[in-house]
């Protein structure tokens, strides 16, 4: 990547010519924040999406591997400066600034986790500092990230089955899909308790992330732009946020900071500030040089929501095969967040060295005067900007603009990184979706349900119910938003409802049995069908009723939303992947009403009023109530914009029965009618349409 200078704008405050591109219908990420915002407002749900690289095992892994290879010389400046920067912090700040024996529940932090720590457990270098040094719940984080590095260390990285042609046999070909869905089964699970346990640990998050493409790379908008025309796109001030321009903006602080470090017109306190701020900022610009080897940041950049996340969440897990600025014809093939192999760790921790050494030979002077001039006031504090509340990229104070004597050591980081993709238009790469965004939808169903007596008091005989029903839907897709094990989805469903007659019949005191709809102990109905599903945070409805909050406390509210759509307060609610299909317990998260009667009486015999009586005809009308308490969903489809997905329910229902009065014979007194319990079990097809 050539950053060879023009003139008629800055680039950190540096003249370069800007290019007027465009860069299509982009929809950053503090836009999806609006929308969910409104969706919160609306219906008492706030979410964040999730569109980290690395995982924090990952990013940790990498810094650790870039510490490993140095050569002796820097070396030792690397570990003089940590043990400077630890004082007054040893007890936090682990002695070596690369532990290669950390295991289970550390119990400090080192300087490799720094740059886990960055980006998605802190929004700017100083706060990471902080956040490692006094932070109450840091361990807690570290903890779960170490277990999450076991678990993932068990499962192999292999492409999908559909992605590696058909086995021989139908045999082989089915078992090599099940030995597939298995693996990808146990990588969603352990992800599903490492974002729990992370969500209670550090309750921003899921949120800290999600203002803006700090962690991505900015798409091409053509195919012939020049490394000079994206270093513009990417680094001038009010630029957006990028993944590029966030680990330029750091580096150089870091930079600046080490060339002070060598002047030697330092007091010993100032001295130790600057090495731990030098430190810190370099920490934090890595985290963003490691996300352009995630595959997903580097295709996912760009479309509505629901692209971005899906398309992030794809390459990821598929790989992606880049070329990087340096030219020439060769190509690699990275892979993205929880999917890290040694290939890409090699590749991308080569890079992260070749950054830390650049600090570390200014600290010590092998790179001069000349190359890098000494910034005498650089400050003393780790860099303040913060990334997440950002939209655009600042200009710098006047003495800390990049100069053009500094661009080379730029260029020579930045160079190994991928090319990232077109942008919108012709030649752009296939867009993915997840089920992120508004929808409109049809469901069908059929269920069975076992019914324990009937309407009228002393039935106690037990039946069966076969239902059908068929709804149109809308609502608001928020599958997954956190991973795949989360649940957000909203929706509201009306549809018309048709009951068979239950299979136990009504019996007078003679004994004689009846037959037909009119004796059955609940009579075959047809009914207005209502459902409505939205997540919770501890007990059902209490997004809705908690929404004013976000008028006065919106992270609070925030917090809270993210939670109930990852599973809830206690965790419950989060789905289970298995080699065939997901559970989830929904308990308290859907709630289904049938209105049965609304076009006229229904009719069921109730016994007569004297022993010697045939019996009474009795009009009623009834509401249902179900309650679906644990979900599989064995299938699930999803094009560019439409998903459909087959679903079993188990569920639990009562009849409630209202009226009585009595149609023949004239005259008889009502009859008092009882709620009909019953369990069950519904087949849904579910299709949706997305926007």
């Amino acid at each position: 990547m050539s950053f060879t200078p023009e003139v008629d704008w800055p680039v950190f405050g540096y003249s370069w010519r800007q290019r007027n591109y465009d860069r299509g219908a982009r929809v950053s990420k503090r836009d999806v924040r609006k929308v969910m915002v409104w969706a919160a407002s609306c219906i008492g749900l706030l979410s964040s999406l999730s569109a980290r690289a690395w995982v924090y095992p990952e990013h940790r892994e990498l810094a650790l591997s870039a510490v490993q290879q140095l050569d002796a010389d820097r070396r030792v400046i690397f570990d003089q400066l940590w043990r400077s920067a630890r004082i007054g912090n040893e007890q936090r700040l682990c002695e070596q600034g690369a532990d290669q024996t950390q295991e289970l529940t550390p119990s400090c932090i080192d300087w490799a986790a720094l740059s886990a720590i960055a980006g998605d457990h802190s929004c700017s270098s100083q706060e990471m500092m902080e956040t490692a040094r006094s932070s109450p719940w840091v361990l807690s984080v570290a903890d779960v990230a170490a277990q999450l590095k076991v678990d993932l260390a068990r499962l192999p990285v292999t492409a999908e089955p559909d992605m590696s042609g058909r086995a021989p046999n139908v045999l082989s070909d089915a078992q090599r899909r099940l030995a597939g869905q298995s693996v990808r089964a146990q990588r969603i699970n352990a992800l599903r308790t490492a974002d729990i346990r992370l969500q209670r640990a550090d309750t921003q998050y899921a949120t800290r992330a999600g203002y803006n493409n700090a962690h991505f790379l900015l798409a091409r908008p053509s195919p012939n732009v020049r490394p000079i025309d994206y270093a513009s796109l990417t680094l001038r001030p009010g630029s957006e946020l990028n993944a590029i321009g966030v680990y330029a903006w750091f580096h150089l602080s870091a930079l600046q900071k080490a060339s002070r470090l060598r002047s030697g017109a330092l007091d010993s306190d100032q001295r130790i500030e600057l090495m731990r701020s030098a430190l810190a900022d370099e920490a934090f610009a890595l985290h963003f040089l490691q996300d352009t080897f995630a595959a997903g940041h580097i295709a996912g950049s760009w479309g509505d929501a629901s692209q971005r996340q899906g398309t992030h969440d794809f390459y990821n897990q598929s790989g992606l095969e880049v070329f990087t600025w340096s030219g020439g014809g060769n190509s690699v093939v990275l892979m993205g967040d929880a999917h890290m192999r040694a290939e890409d760790a090699r590749i991308a921790s080569a890079s992260v060295k070749a950054s830390l050494e650049q600090v570390l030979d200014v600290v010590s002077g092998r790179v001069s005067e000349a190359v890098f001039a000494t910034l005498a006031d650089a400050p003393l504090q780790p860099d303040a900007f913060n990334v997440c509340s950002a939209r655009n990229f600042p200009s710098r104070e006047p003495g800390q603009r990049v100069r053009q004597a500094d661009l080379p050591l730029l260029e020579s980081t930045l160079i190994a990184t991928a090319v990232p993709s077109l942008g919108p238009g012709l030649g752009a790469m296939p867009r993915f979706r997840s089920e992120v965004g508004p929808f409109v939808g049809l469901a069908g169903s059929i269920d069975g349900r076992a019914i324990d007596g009937g309407f009228i008091r002393g039935q106690s005989g037990t039946g069966a119910i076969v239902g059908l029903d068929l709804s149109v839907r809308a609502g608001f897709g928020l599958d997954g938003v956190m991973g795949e094990a989360g649940d957000g989805l909203v929706y509201a469903s009306l549809g018309f409802r048709t009951d068979s007659p239950s299979s136990n019949q009504f019996r007078d005191v003679t004994g004689n049995t009846l037959s037909g709809n009119l004796s059955a102990a609940v009579p075959a109905r047809t009914g207005v069908a209502l459902r409505l599903r939205m997540p919770y945070y501890l007990v059902p409805g209490d997004l809705l009723l908690a929404s004013p909050l976000y008028l006065v406390q919106p992270q609070a509210f925030a917090d809270m939303a993210v939670t109930a759509g990852n599973g809830g307060l206690l965790g419950l609610q989060s789905g289970w992947a298995t080699p065939v299909g997901r559970f989830q317990f929904v308990l308290g998260r859907e709630l289904g009403i049938t209105f049965y009667g609304l076009s006229g009486d229904d009719q069921l015999l109730a016994p007569g009023v004297q022993s010697s009586d045939f019996g009474r005809v009795v009009n009623f009308k009834s509401t249902s109530y179900d309650l679906p308490i644990l979900e599989y969903r064995p299938y699930r489809a999803f094009s560019t914009n439409q998903s459909s997905s087959v679903l079993f329910q188990f569920y639990a229902a009562a009849d409630v029965p209202r009226g009585g009065a009595v149609r023949f014979p004239a005259g008889a007194p009502p009859v008092h009618l009882q709620t009909v319990w019953s369990l069950g079990l519904r087949l849904i097809f579910d299709w949706r349409y997305y926007y």
